[in-house]
């Protein structure tokens, strides 16, 4: 028995795996073959292993020629890996499937896992904002989870949503929502994904029909690799602050300038107040932000098997704003036979946000500190207290006899209860069977499974004790439920003659239902707060609603890719989608595109230019459509409830009429030409991407005025038209390959949009702010407005139309008729940036690596709306520091008005400010530590976000939109809640 015994005991085994370069290749896969036993390559390509002497070693990894040794009991093996020139060739996600990034003639642009989680980002389009031509992000609020909008080349609709179709590891998902809504996307967990494609043109997105004139982004999460089960910890801590605060006046100027306004002495002694209450130093906070994850990754050549769990909670720097965010991922692929495969994706998450209001819409009255914390904050005076002697907030009605009830105390604000409880699971199911070699089908269902409660109470504690009535306290609940099911059923043929023609073909039908409903009920009239909103029954008066809807959209669809000799490429794509949403003469639409590209690389004229390394020019035209525009039912008849009215004691309720039926309401249709040019030097050391696009999109959806003897006030319609044309660039360079490893990228985008048509030629403008306009020929949401000219002084002859007083604003007579009225108003400003740009860089040495990124947008203006509330001294509130300079007898400013009971400001250019920007958005130093007994990496880092903003806006921040994702409502702000500015440490572990 003894020799036995001696060949089944193991051996300890160690090594290293160089490529041939001869450097050491870390994470390489190194497993004893027939068996889950195994480990990785440490980050200097050393490995041990205990195994038996008679076994087989498999090594494996991306990129390399998977070698298998047998040990022949041997105490060290060291291991060559030869470079596997196919899997080196890029293969990039596109719509239904894979393609080598040689064959695609259309534009898209591909982001890895390491790039988008850099930042400490909430979600997926934060990661991707700056990093890729074309994409213009705007992150539309700082707050936790805050909004986001996303624009894939320029806006395309107006009514419409003009954000891109996400498809999520084949879940179709949408963003939106208003500037205080959780963005949908930070349900999502980033560190989840493995890559994300942005297509761009519709050579590209076509494949996706109706819902693709905004652009497509393909997000793919991470699965299971074949090989030793791999755990990784990911873990970092930080803690954010507010990149700057504005300047306002202190208790003693603000003193002074309440008794010039109001021209009494209601502060004897103002100088003896001092600097007073700092209220933006009570509501900001030094916030912390954490994020944990716990991945496991593995399994045999049949099962592979991914699954994550996160904890994400970020402290907003408004105190009492927050977003938590728990999630799980479960990625499982099994292969039944050589032919049938079967597999799941689940992404499931449970999100708490609590929110605080920012950003008023209400312009230049007391509504811009009653409706917003940071406009509560700048406008509350300095010389009113923040507590009372208890300790609980101190209304503002309670102090100073009274005088300041029409202001709030902004530490109102953090008491209100505004909490939304999101949960959301994603889930898709597929199947898939190969019938003949290149011949396969593939089923796949989805599931969009999301379920939102909104609580809201607003106390009666923070109410002036002398407005407190009978309906004082006021609470509402809502529950929302949505339910989205997706089959697709796709067929694909791949096939290569000759090696000289490859031919591939894809067949889809898909039929998708979306459903919602939701219930609420709003109350106010509350005995006290003991409960808040939990006993709505308690209220005295109570409001319920509730509704329900349904849409579906049924699709086919084929595509052909054609090449030959890896130098010419032809794809054709055809859909058809048919929408319940649309009219009964238009329910279905055919969205066509094509596409070619040339290898010119390839050209045997070119086999002598050594210094090039690839050329390939593209061109595509292809037409897609835009859904959702509109929401379900509105090309009919509709009807809703006018609500209830009491007749002869007896409550009753009714409906009326409230939509005319619409036959021919149709899809929005983009079309889009695009002329791109890849190239590659100096063997892809350097490579650059330049692309040209032309896209017109048609029937817009339009709220068009009817007559009023039509009995309704308007019809939604397909009547307006607008284009945007521009010039993407994009480049990347490997400078250093050796010891020192230095790579630099950036990109470069100049979209052009103008407005072609509106309803038909009826209407060449239209307010759709007090500032911002749509005009036949112009950009979307340009500024409209009269021309500040200064300070009336003594002596000047005022022209009648705005603030006929010496001290007040100057308007220009534009036309010289001697008054001012709409006629002196012209366009005054821009929103639309003229560029937008980004650039990062990486560097490593040894164990050390260090990268930067940087973002902007140049030539784009904001109105910084909030200046004529904040720097117009109507009296009861606080304003800007500027304001110390204002007019008087003695100080003839030529740019701030007097003090005056009520005065208000006109809107003229006086508060638009370049709003062009560059900051750097990220900064980070990690180290990787020598190799460690049962570790294979150990990473160390830190890192700095939004560090620099180099800028000349004066607001809390140039990337901004009070309006979020609005498409004509643009570059407005009115104190939205800012970015931060964060240090973290984290570390990266992996077992």
């Amino acid at each position: 028995m003894l020799p036995f015994s001696v060949l089944a005991q193991d051996i300890a085994l160690k090594g290293t795996v160089s490529g041939s370069d001869g450097e050491g290749i870390p994470g390489v896969s190194v497993t004893i073959k027939g068996t889950q036993r195994g480990t990785i390559t440490n980050t200097d390509g050393s490995y041990t292993l205990q195994t038996s002497p008679a076994a087989t070693l498999a090594f494996s990894f991306v990129g390399y020629v998977k070698q298998e040794i047998p040990v022949n009991n041997r105490s060290t093996i060291n291991v060559t890996l030869e470079t596997d020139t196919k899997a080196l060739e890029e293969v990039v996600v596109v719509g239904y499937g894979t393609q080598r990034k040689v064959e695609t003639t259309g534009s898209i642009a591909s982001v890895k896992a390491d790039e988008l989680t850099k930042l400490p980002v909430t979600n997926v389009a934060q990661g991707l904002q700056s990093r890729v031509s074309g994409v213009q992000i705007n992150q539309n609020s700082g707050a936790p989870g805050g909004n986001i909008s996303v624009r894939i080349r320029g806006i395309n609709s107006i009514n419409g949503n003009s954000e891109p179709l996400y498809v999520v590891d084949g879940i179709q998902i949408s963003n939106g929502g208003g500037i205080n809504d959780v963005s949908p996307l930070s349900t999502i967990n980033p560190n989840d994904i493995e890559s994300v494609e942005v297509l761009k043109d519709a050579s590209a997105s076509a494949i996706y029909g109706a819902r693709a004139a905004n652009g497509v982004v393909l997000i793919t999460t991470k699965r299971g690799k074949a090989g030793a089960t791999r755990v990784s910890v990911e873990s970092y801590y930080g803690v954010q602050q507010v990149t700057k605060t504005l300047d306002v006046l202190n208790a003693s100027e603000f003193a002074q300038l309440e008794n010039e306004v109001f021209k009494n002495n209601a502060y004897p002694n103002p100088e003896s107040l001092g600097e007073g209450v700092n209220w933006q130093n009570l509501i900001f906070q030094k916030a912390p932000i954490q994020n944990h994850q716990l991945s496991i990754n593995g399994g045999n050549e049949k099962t592979q098997l991914a699954l994550s769990a996160n904890y994400f909670n970020q402290d907003g720097v408004i105190i009492n704003s927050n977003f938590k965010r728990y999630s799980y991922r479960l990625n499982v692929d099994h292969k039944i036979s050589d032919r049938f495969k079967i597999g799941t994706s689940i992404l499931g998450s449970y999100n708490i946000s609590n929110g605080v209001n920012a950003g008023a819409t209400s312009v230049g009255d007391a509504g811009v500190v009653t409706t917003s914390v940071l406009g509560a904050a700048i406008g509350a005076p300095p010389t009113l207290q923040p507590y009372r002697a208890d300790g609980s907030i101190f209304p503002f009605g309670e102090q100073a006899n009274g005088q300041y009830r029409e202001v709030i105390n902004p530490l109102n604000f953090t008491q209100v209860l505004q909490q939304r409880d999101i949960k959301r699971t994603l889930v898709n199911l597929f199947g898939e069977y190969q019938i003949l070699p290149g011949l396969s089908y593939r089923a796949s269902f989805n599931a969009d499974i999301q379920s939102q409660l909104n609580d809201n109470y607003s106390p009666i504690s923070i109410i002036n004790k002398a407005d407190i009535n009978a309906n004082s306290g006021s609470a509402g609940k809502y529950n929302g439920n949505f339910l989205g099911l997706l089959h697709e059923s796709i067929l694909s043929y791949n096939h290569t003659f000759n090696d000289i023609h490859s031919l591939r073909f894809t067949g889809v039908f898909a039929s998708q239902v979306e459903n919602s409903n939701y219930n609420s009920i709003s109350a106010n009239g509350f005995p006290n707060d003991a409960t808040r909103n939990e006993a709505v029954q308690l209220a005295l008066n109570r409001t319920v609603n509730s509704g329900r809807s349904k849409q579906r959209l049924d699709s086919y669809m084929g595509r052909l890719n054609y090449g030959f000799r890896d130098k010419y490429f032809l794809d054709l794509t055809a859909r058809v989608d048919g929408s319940s949403k649309f009219g009964a003469n238009h329910k279905y639409g055919f969205f066509p595109a094509i596409s070619a590209a040339w290898r010119i690389i390839e050209e045997d004229f070119m086999q002598d230019v050594s210094w090039m390394s690839d050329l390939k020019l593209r061109a595509s035209y292809g037409i897609t459509g835009n859904a959702g525009g509109i929401s379900p039912y509105q090309s009919l008849a509709t009807v809703s409830s006018g609500g209830g009215n009491n007749i002869g004691g007896v409550y009753q309720t009714a409906i009326s009429p409230t939509g005319i039926a619409n036959p021919d309401l149709r899809w929005e249709k983009s079309a889009q030409t695009d002329i791109g040019l890849d190239i590659g030097l100096f063997n892809n050391r350097l490579s650059i991407i330049m692309d040209y696009y032309y896209k017109r999109t048609d029937d817009l959806l339009y709220v068009k005025t009817l007559p009023l003897s039509s009995g309704y006030g308007s019809i939604t319609g397909n009547y307006a038209a607008l284009e945007n044309k521009g010039f993407e660039f994009a480049a990347n360079a490997n400078i250093l390959n050796g010891p020192v490893r230095w790579s630099v990228s950036g990109n470069l985008t100049a979209n052009r949009n103008k407005l072609l048509d509106l309803d038909g030629g009826t209407t060449q403008e239209r307010f759709v702010t007090n500032s911002s306009i749509l005009s036949v020929g112009q950009p979307l949401g340009v500024f409209k407005t009269y021309v500040f000219d200064g300070i009336n002084q003594t002596g000047d002859a005022i022209v009648p139309g705005y603030d006929g007083r010496v001290g007040g604003h100057k308007v220009k007579d534009l036309n010289n008729d001697g008054a001012i009225n709409s006629e002196d108003q012209i366009i005054t400003g821009n929103p639309n940036p003229k560029f937008i740009f980004g650039a990062s860089t990486n560097l490593e040495y040894k164990n050390f690596d260090f990268s930067a990124f940087l973002s902007g947008s140049q030539g784009n203006d904001i109105y910084n709306i909030s200046r004529l509330s904040f720097e117009n001294p109507l009296g009861q509130r606080n304003l800007l520091a500027g304001v110390v300079d204002r007019w008087t007898p003695t100080n003839p400013s030529n740019q701030y008005v007097s003090g005056f009971v009520a005065g208000r400001l006109p809107i003229t250019d006086y508060a638009i400010e370049d709003g062009s920007f560059v900051r750097l958005k990220n900064i980070t130093l990690g180290y990787t530590l020598p190799a460690i007994k049962g570790i294979s990496r150990l990473r160390v880092y830190v890192s700095g976000n939004n560090l620099l903003t180099l800028t000349k806006y004066t607001g809390f921040d140039p990337e901004v939109n009070t309006y979020a994702g609005s498409n004509t409502a643009i570059g407005v702000d009115n104190l939205v809640y800012p970015q931060a500015k964060s240090f973290l440490g984290g570390i990266q572990l992996t077992f």
